[in-house]
C-alpha cells in the first residue's frame, strides 16, 4: 500500500536494511513499522508508516524506483512536454512534434512496466499527474489564442483535474489498488473506459488530437486544396439537385479547409466522449465519498448507542 502523508510523528526509526528484499520483507512483517489507518472504521486497516517509507526509498541502493525503465520514460515526457511549451509561442511544428511525442510515450511506460515487472504506485502517479499538466498547460495556451473561449478552456483545466483527483481519492478510500480498476456494477460507462487499454488510449489520444489541432489551427492558414470539387457522382444526385446551396457550401467549405480543422473535426467527437466521462467520474466518486461517510456515521452512532449501553 502507498505511503500516507497523515502519519503521526514516528518513534525513532531502527537501522534499516539495505537490500530491497529484506527491506520490505521487514517493512510488510514489523508491527513497528505499520500503523492503523487514521480515520479507518476498524482500526484493523493497516498502512506503511511515512517516516520508515522515506527513510527505506533514502537507504535501499540495490533496487531503485526512481530508475525504474517506465519511470526514466515518464520522466523523457516531461521533458519533452516542457521543451514543447518553449517552442509552443515560437514553432508550432517543433512544439506538435515534441507534445506528439510526449503523449505517444503515455503508451509505451506502461507496456515497459509490465513487461519488465516494474509497476509501481510512483510511476502510476507520475502518468496520471505528466498527462494533467501537459493537457493543461496546452488549454491555457489555447485561453490566451481564442480569448472569446476562455471561460471554456478554464472549465476543461477545472473539470480534468478535479474529476481525475477526487476520483482517485475516492479508490484510496475505498482501499482500491488502483485508480484504473472499476468494477462494471459501480459504473458502466468507467468501467469500459478503464478495462480495456485501447478504449482508454482511443478517448486519450483523440482528445490531445483536438487540442492541438486547435492549437496548429491558430497558424495554420494554408488550404488543402484550394481547386478541390466534389465527384460529380455526388453533384449529379437527386439531393445535388434539389439543394444545391448545400454542395456548394460543403464543396467551398473542403477548399479553404485546412489540415488541423479536418482533423480536429474527426477528433471533437471523441473529445466530447471524454469530458462526458470526466463528469461521470467526478459524479460517481462524490456519491462513493458520500458513501462512505454515511457509513461511517452509521458505525460511530451504532459505536456510541453500544457503549452508553454498557455503561
Amino acid at each position: 500500500m502507498a505511503p500516507t502523508t497523515r502519519s503521526k510523528q514516528s518513534s525513532p526509526t531502527p537501522d534499516l536494511p539495505t537490500s530491497s528484499t529484506t527491506a520490505i520483507q521487514t517493512l510488510s512483517s514489523s508491527p513497528a513499522r505499520m500503523r492503523p489507518r487514521e480515520g479507518s472504521r476498524t482500526r484493523q486497516e493497516e498502512v506503511f508508516d511515512a517516516k520508515y517509507a522515506v527513510d527505506l526509498a533514502t537507504t535501499t541502493v540495490d533496487e531503485n524506483v526512481f530508475l525504474f525503465v517506465p519511470n526514466l520514460i515518464g520522466y523523457t515526457r516531461v521533458i519533452l512536454a516542457a521543451a514543447s511549451l518553449y517552442y509552443m509561442p515560437i514553432h508550432p511544428k517543433v512544439c506538435t512534434v515534441l507534445y506528439a511525442v510526449s503523449c505517444l510515450l503515455d503508451a509505451v511506460d506502461g507496456q515497459a512496466a509490465r513487461a519488465l515487472g516494474q509497476t509501481s504506485k510512483f510511476g502510476a502517479v507520475l502518468d496520471m499527474v505528466t498527462d494533467r499538466c501537459t493537457t493543461a498547460c496546452l488549454l491555457c495556451f489555447l485561453s490566451t489564442a481564442y480569448p472569446r473561449l476562455q471561460l471554456l478552456f478554464q472549465f476543461l483545466i477545472t473539470l480534468d483535474f478535479s474529476s481525475h483527483y477526487i476520483h482517485m481519492y475516492s479508490s484510496l478510500v475505498t482501499g482500491s489498488s488502483s485508480h484504473k480498476t472499476v468494477t462494471s456494477d459501480v459504473s458502466r460507462i468507467l468501467w469500459l473506459y478503464y478495462n480495456d487499454s485501447r478504449t482508454l488510449f482511443l478517448f486519450c489520444f483523440m482528445n490531445e488530437l483536438f487540442f492541438v489541432c486547435l492549437y496548429l489551427n491558430a497558424y495554420w492558414v494554408k488550404p488543402i486544396s484550394p481547386s478541390f470539387s466534389l465527384p460529380s457522382v455526388l453533384l449529379s444526385s437527386d439531393l445535388a439537385l434539389s439543394r444545391p446551396w448545400l454542395f456548394m457550401h460543403v464543396e467551398r467549405t473542403l477548399r479553404n479547409a485546412t489540415w488541423p480543422q479536418l482533423a480536429g473535426i474527426a477528433a471533437a467527437p471523441w473529445m466530447i466522449g471524454k469530458q462526458i466521462i470526466n463528469c461521470v467520474q467526478f459524479w460517481k466518486a462524490s456519491k462513493i465519498l458520500v458513501g462512505v461517510d454515511l457509513a461511517e456515521r452509521q458505525a460511530a452512532r451504532e459505536a456510541a448507542a453500544h457503549k452508553s449501553r454498557g455503561q
